[in-house]
């Protein structure tokens, strides 16, 4: 993703918001191939976490009407595939009478026609089986991006998040019980001010015990105007540099982990562009559960969705085979 991108070029410079709200797109060589349409549906954020400047910056939060975006899916349902976007997606329409995530969602099922849906990032705490009962429709991408940032409960209270370690992890294993194949990717802050060894173990542990398909991992740095900014104690680079190199670590494993356990299975395959590697030009694309596929073939695939067989696993993608009819 951009955000990571980024923050391994910029190191301690970047501080990821509250959300891990950071979309990306996709192209080809020599031109873009629009694959995903960015639709906005939510701005700003009333959390205030005592990292984040987000809320100075976007302001509190106001939500689009949902007729607008139903709209506005319709104007471009010809033209890619939808991932919705906000700062606080899971608060969508408190603002607006009757609206709420899981309505707009049942408006666009029901009023349009789009192949997938890629909901941006949710907090676990918004994480229930009304809204997880929509995901019967294999149109929702089986892809949950719940943003952690501690698995210390005495860390989350310092910085200001609205949930538990435990109910963190009860919002997973809803996820992974209701719905099948559910990747879960998160964001991890490490090195928050005060953080000690044990609390940064009760983290690792913690991101062990969730296996998760991904971890995007970030050392905190100072953003001025934010409640830590204030705070002492700060971790000092090098403990920093550890801790995160740790996560790195263990988020590596376990994405590898998840790679292998897609190998054998059929998984329709969102195809963005063309990549060249040793062996030549390959399709590279996205399963709905989020991983990282290439396959051989002349054929145009680019913005289509195909049912691709998962055969072997190379780097950090998956080699796969598209079951052409």
């Amino acid at each position: 993703m951009l955000v990571q991108r980024v923050t391994e070029l910029m190191g301690d410079a970047v501080t990821p918001c509250a959300t891990g709200d950071a979309i990306e797109s996709a192209g080809t060589p020599g031109g873009a191939l629009r694959t995903r349409a960015m639709v906005k549906i939510q701005e700003g954020c009333n959390q205030v976490c005592a990292y984040c400047i987000v809320p100075k910056v976007r302001g509190r939060e106001r939500s689009i009407p949902p007729e607008d975006l139903v709209a506005q899916v319709r104007a471009l349902e010809g033209q890619g595939f939808r991932v919705f976007t906000g700062t606080q997606l899971g608060s969508y329409g408190f603002d607006i009478p009757g609206a709420s995530l899981e309505r707009l969602l049942e408006a666009v099922l029901d009023k349009t026609t789009i192949p997938r849906i890629r909901v941006s990032s949710l907090q676990a705490q918004e994480i229930g089986e009304g809204l997880l009962s929509l995901w019967d429709d294999s149109r929702l991408c089986p892809h949950f991006h719940l943003p952690l940032q501690s698995g210390s409960d005495s860390v989350l209270r310092r910085m200001r998040r609205r949930y538990t370690a435990e109910g963190y992890a009860q919002a997973v294993e809803l996820v992974r019980s209701r719905v099948t194949g559910a990747s879960i990717t998160t964001d991890v802050l490490t090195g928050f001010p005060g953080e000690t060894e044990e609390e940064f173990h009760e983290t690792y542990t913690f991101c062990r015990e969730m296996a998760f398909s991904d971890m995007h991992v970030f050392p905190y740095s100072v953003r001025p105007g934010t409640s830590a900014a204030h705070y002492g104690d700060a971790v000092d680079p090098v403990t920093k540099g550890r801790r995160v190199d740790m996560l790195l670590d263990l988020a590596g494993r376990h994405s590898a982990d998840f790679r292998r356990s897609l190998l054998g299975q059929v998984r329709p395959v969102l195809w963005e562009e063309r990549v060249k590697d040793a062996d030549g030009w390959l399709w590279s694309g996205l399963t709905d559960n989020y991983a990282r596929v290439h396959a051989k073939g002349d054929r145009q695939l680019g913005n289509s969705i195909t049912a691709t067989r998962l055969i072997e696993e190379r780097g950090t993608a998956l080699f796969g085979e598209p079951v052409l009819k």
